[in-house]
């Protein structure tokens, strides 16, 4: 589940992001009002094995039957790993289109609740993970190897911190850097770990290790620019925010 509200009295409106028919929008009828109906299980990033049933005219879908796969009770029960979830789910919901088919990006998400619920990897790098393989399968990945501009390669940048311009979407060496005020400074350890999880699976992504630095230039970077290209920050990254601030 990547999204519920309420609807009229005694309905919800679901989005589900499915293996087969990427995201959906469903109705629950009377799911508010009957607790034995679907016996509590429609709560946020939930795993569902669901059963539709055809709505009137062009209505939604209805949701005639819920069982539960996965919990993630792990999640729901701290407030750090649901606000990460909840941006994850945010990001998917706002960038997927209805009912386009998207295999690569469901395990991803299954892959990152699975290791979140579980705590064998920190939040953050998760976190990290998540928003470089999300933006390289949407198909705006940076170039993090040379400048923007005159394509001059990072090795041969002088200096060790290099400006990413967000508006111009890449790194700018020293001579091509402007005035502009969306520029954020990675350091070029930093970019090399980026560049790494990029091209490397799931599994042995995760075994990068960040010092603190690298950690909090690769939030700030990817917390800019993922919202930047969304075209809005999400109500949940600032929640996220707001947690890790204490």
């Amino acid at each position: 589940m990547l999204r519920r509200i309420d609807f009229g009295d005694y309905d919800f409106i679901i989005t589900f992001f499915t293996l087969n028919s990427g995201k959906i929008s469903v109705i629950a009828k009377s799911a508010r009002k009957s607790i034995k109906r679907f016996s509590g299980i429609l709560e946020l990033f939930y795993a569902l094995d669901i059963v539709l049933g055809a709505g009137r005219g062009k209505g939604l879908p209805v949701l005639q039957e819920a069982s539960l796969r996965q919990p993630f009770y792990r999640i729901r029960e701290n407030i750090t790993k649901t606000a990460y979830a909840s941006y994850w789910a945010e990001l998917i919901n706002e960038w997927m289109e209805n009912h386009v088919k998207n295999i690569r990006l469901y395990h991803l998400f299954q892959y990152v609740l699975c290791e979140l619920d579980l705590g064998r990897m920190p939040e953050e790098v998760l976190s990290i993970l998540f928003q470089i393989k999300l933006i390289s399968m949407a198909g705006f990945y940076p170039d993090l190897r040379k400048c923007s501009i005159c394509k001059v390669e990072i090795e041969k940048m002088k200096g060790n911190r290099i400006v990413f311009d967000i508006i111009k979407g890449g790194l700018v060496c020293e001579k091509c850097k402007s005035g502009s005020l969306r520029q954020i400074c990675l350091s070029k350890g930093t970019i090399k770990q980026i560049l790494w999880i990029e091209g490397g699976d799931l599994s042995m992504a995760g075994r990068v290790r960040f010092s603190p630095e690298a950690l909090k230039e690769c939030l700030e970077f990817l917390e800019t620019f993922v919202p930047y290209h969304l075209g809005k920050e999400p109500k949940s990254l600032k929640f996220l925010r707001q947690i890790r601030k204490g």
